[in-house]
């Protein structure tokens, strides 16, 4: 178990380029789909976890499934595997990009690199949204939280704070009706 935590975290760790949000889909595809560690609610569940934990979200992700496959050796192992490779790059590139920062070689691989990043974050959006159970009725809702953010420049924790109370009344409001509809008369 241990080896097999090491190699996917390495995986994921190696072939993402963009950052967090972008080893999503890879992380899905390789604890949901191939591994069969998680469930995608489980799945969906632990990478909000993870996001509101405070830290770097991969290692958070690490952290979470190498603990619940393996315990605290899982998680030196998982978090090990995640970090190795971009810490090698980070390395390598700190040494060598001054020397090609000015190339317009470099620059058009990056700029190119763009699109894909934000498909990478898009694919995985969606297949969030219906394991959330987002549809018509509710969709609404992340599309207010994100424009009260990037457009009126609300900080998220308040939108967190608002979904909560929300989610914890709709709750209620819910519960009560379902009482008032069962209860004998």
């Amino acid at each position: 178990m241990l080896w097999k935590l090491f190699v996917s975290f390495w995986k994921i760790g190696t072939f993402t380029i963009g950052g967090g949000y972008v080893m999503i889909p890879i992380m899905e595809r390789e604890f949901v789909d191939k591994r069969h560690w998680l469930s995608r609610e489980e799945f969906l569940d632990l990478m909000s976890l993870s996001q509101a934990m405070p830290g770097i979200f991969a290692v958070n992700m690490a952290t979470c499934i190498g603990r619940r496959q393996a315990g605290w050796k899982g998680v030196a192992v998982a978090i090990a595997g995640n970090i190795m490779m971009p810490i090698a790059l980070i390395l390598l590139l700190a040494v060598f990009f001054r020397q090609f920062r000015d190339n317009a070689l470099v620059e058009r691989v990056f700029l190119g690199l763009r699109p894909a990043v934000v498909a990478l974050i898009a694919a995985p959006v969606f297949r969030m949204a219906k394991s959330a159970k987002i549809n018509w009725r509710n969709c609404w809702i992340p599309l207010a939280a994100a424009l009260l953010i990037w457009l009126l420049g609300v900080s998220p924790v308040w939108v967190i704070l608002a979904a909560i109370v929300g989610g914890v009344v709709y709750g209620k409001v819910l519960n009560n009706s379902d009482k008032s509809t069962t209860s004998p008369q």
